[in-house]
């Protein structure tokens, strides 16, 4: 487990982390949320031990990391921002190099350093310098020196960062597949990446915590929870959906309309969102219309990030 509790640091004047507590349980991935200078990087290399707290304290698998850093350093795969490495030293060197600081040799070392070249798919530039890769690549490189060592602990910093689509959904079916057993912190911008990786995301601005729960959670915040969207042919005349009492907003997004239901039509369970729903189907049918798609919102984490980070102060 990963405890951290009244975590805080300050920079001068300026507070980057503040009084900032949670905790990441085997078998979760936290995705971790916030704007640009949230201080999602600096809690990061709080918990990995790069950089020390102004105040409070972080404990990884009991390990207090003020006072027993290289015993938690050991169970902690890090990816940072930008993915350092030795640019000069070909990809496999730089993960022999890393295996060898992990405190593996000879047969176990080439064993795992191919496992991660399959894993992350980083054949075909095995042999050359990194400096000479892409951004993707270098990123993979990244990837895989963060889980040569198999650890139990994962911090990932925006681990898709660079890739392609195709890139991105392999790197996320294989956080999905290490999370079985361990615990994963991801910070990423990608909201979709919440959708599909994650077990729990929290958002976090100016410093602190102001949003924690799964992504189901999340989106029952949301103005959208349990909302109707809807697609008709650009020329229906649609007034009729204006008269619906159970409407709080009718919002028009091109072809599409969406309808926020009231406060007390909006509670999370299918049989408010079924009612809703029952109820413009039947003004459709009484005024002769016929939506070309319908369904109802689970809600938009998107709609919850701006919500949540402008009450933050952001």
């Amino acid at each position: 487990m990963i405890t951290v509790s009244k975590l805080t640091k300050t920079f001068g004047s300026f507070t980057a982390v503040n009084n900032l507590s949670f905790e990441v349980k085997p078998g979760e991935v936290l995705g971790f949320l916030g704007p640009n200078g949230a201080g999602k990087s600096t809690t990061m290399k709080m918990i990995t031990g790069f950089l020390a707290p102004t105040a409070g304290t972080v404990t990884v698998d009991g390990h207090d990391i003020s006072k027993d850093a290289i015993a938690a350093q050991k169970l902690i795969g890090y990816l940072p921002e930008g993915a350092p490495s030795y640019g000069e030293m070909t990809v496999e060197s730089f993960l022999k190099f890393i295996a060898e600081v992990r405190g593996f040799t000879g047969a176990e070392a080439q064993s795992r350093i191919e496992k991660v070249i399959a894993e992350v798919e980083l054949q075909s530039v095995r042999n050359q310098p990194i400096d000479n890769l892409s951004k993707g690549f270098k990123r993979r490189v990244g990837l895989a020196q963060a889980i040569l060592h198999d650890p139990k602990i994962l911090i990932l910093d925006e681990p898709t960062d660079g890739l392609d689509p195709n890139q991105k959904q392999h790197v996320r079916e294989l956080i999905q597949n290490l999370s079985k057993d361990k615990i994963v912190i991801i910070s990423t911008h990608i909201l979709e990446e919440v959708s599909a990786v994650c077990s729990r995301a929290m958002i976090i601005a100016n410093g602190g915590k102001v949003a924690d729960g799964t992504p189901a959670e999340l989106q029952a915040m949301s103005k959208f929870h349990n909302a109707i969207s809807l697609r008709f042919d650009p020329s229906t005349d649609l007034s009729v959906l204006q008269s619906i009492d159970a409407v709080d907003e009718v919002i028009h997004e091109g072809d599409w309309i969406t309808l926020i239901p009231k406060a007390n039509a909006k509670q999370g369970n299918a049989e408010s969102s079924t009612g809703l729903l029952e109820v413009v189907n039947t003004k459709l049918s009484d005024a002769g219309l016929h939506a070309e798609e319908i369904f109802v919102e689970r809600g938009r984490l998107d709609d919850v990030f701006r919500s949540v980070t402008r009450e933050g102060g952001c």
